[in-house]
């Protein structure tokens, strides 16, 4: 196994951190390293990160982007796959070869189909979302095309990895993968990286007062994360617990409309959008949070969630999605229902009522990540599927 070279492309990775996608292709290529995987990692360019470097045993490979005028993001993506591809080959030249290939969604999908067919070396992808998922089906061609790439992905890959049973049921429906065709691994979180020692007092008073309950959101400022749901429940929140106070970390889309909906709502006091955050003071603030909410409309799995519960913060979460497999309610956490501002204040309310109660959720919540969402053991269970494929691939005609 020491021998198998594993090339992931993924369009970010530290520091470059759009979403869920950058923290699991990070942790998930350490943990292959560290099993003795040679690991390599092709992503996009980021200002002040070095092209190339080694973290944790894995070679991290970054390319020109192609900061080209374009008219939309898949059109950007295009432009940046084809650089991809071309400096992709000449890696793969250099390093003498690979064994696989694992491509993380649509956004590098061209470069690493178009690998796979001149190496002739197989292919597995994780999907992460969907297009339909993301816009509760499709509605434009824009769409659709995304969609399309989707589907080719699938239909390229020996195997599709997906985190949830929820996603690998959505992927099988949606893109009409088969299901002999897809393998179920969840993402994970390193629990001993949300626990460590700071000024706590000093550091939470820069988003709210010593009084005042903290209510964490962690995000992408989007539709399908249920943002709007979150400010609108604010008011039916502060009714009952009028010294609580909402902390929005994130960016997206959405930011300028929520901030605009919370001073219609009379509650934008109540309501800190903090923008993006470096990966320090987010896990301090896991720490110093009240309760955590994530009220997602899709969720294909939740890794946000699994970072609470790993910084022993209580959380809430919409039932739908990855979030309805990790949370068992009223054991690890609340679930309330989706896309409904009442539900989710009445969760929020019950853990900001009930110190106890919080505690018992925050301790179970802690106990269950350590036990199933470790990353050495789900490295583990993708070691298995790269062997499977392997073992296929070198029975096979097609190489």
């Amino acid at each position: 196994m020491s021998e198998m070279k594993v090339l992931m492309l993924s369009w970010e990775f530290p520091p470059r951190v759009i979403g869920g996608l950058a923290t699991h292709v990070y942790h998930l290529s350490r943990a292959l390293a560290g099993r003795g995987l040679d690991v390599s990692v092709i992503t996009c360019d980021f200002p002040g990160a070095r092209y190339r470097e080694v973290v944790d045993g894995v070679k991290v490979y970054r390319i020109n982007s192609y900061r080209i005028p374009s008219p939309d993001f898949a059109s950007w993506a295009l432009a940046m796959n084809l650089n991809m591809e071309k400096e992709a080959a000449a890696i793969i030249r250099a390093i003498g070869g690979v064994s696989i290939l694992h491509c993380h969604d649509w956004m590098v999908a061209p470069a690493a189909i178009g690998l796979k067919n001149v190496f002739r070396r197989p292919l597995v992808a994780t999907i992460h979302s969907t297009e339909h998922g993301r816009r509760n089906g499709l509605h434009s061609d824009y769409e659709r095309m995304i969609h399309e790439v989707e589907w080719w992905l699938t239909f390229e890959a020996w195997r599709v990895i997906c985190c949830s049973r929820y996603m690998s049921d959505h992927v099988h429906q949606v893109l009409g993968a088969p299901k002999d065709k897809l393998d179920v691994i969840p993402n994970g979180v390193r629990a001993d990286e949300f626990r460590f020692e700071f000024e706590r007092n000093g550091f939470r008073r820069r988003f709210a007062h010593p009084q005042e309950k903290m209510v964490l959101y962690v995000g992408r400022l989007v539709f399908e994360k249920g943002i709007h749901v979150l400010i609108n429940a604010i008011p039916r929140v502060l009714a009952s617990i009028p010294n609580a106070k909402f902390v929005i970390v994130g960016e997206g889309g959405m930011r300028r409309p929520m901030e605009d909906l919370a001073r219609a709502l009379g509650v934008y006091d109540k309501a800190f959008f903090t923008g993006f955050v470096d990966g320090r003071t987010l896990k301090a603030l896991y720490q110093c949070a009240d309760v955590c909410v994530f009220p997602s409309l899709y969720e294909p799995f939740g890794i946000v969630a699994l970072e609470a519960m790993a910084s022993g913060t209580p959380v809430v979460v919409s039932d739908t999605g990855g979030l309805s497999e990790i949370v068992e309610h009223d054991v690890t956490g609340v679930k309330v229902f989706p896309d409904n501002p009442d539900s989710l204040a009445w969760g929020l309310t019950r853990v900001l009522r009930d110190h106890e109660y919080a505690i018992r959720l925050a301790e179970n919540a802690r106990r269950k990540v350590s036990a199933v969402y470790d990353w050495d053991a789900i490295a583990e269970r993708t070691v298995e599927v790269y062997e499977r494929i392997m073992g296929e691939y070198e029975r096979s005609g097609w190489r």
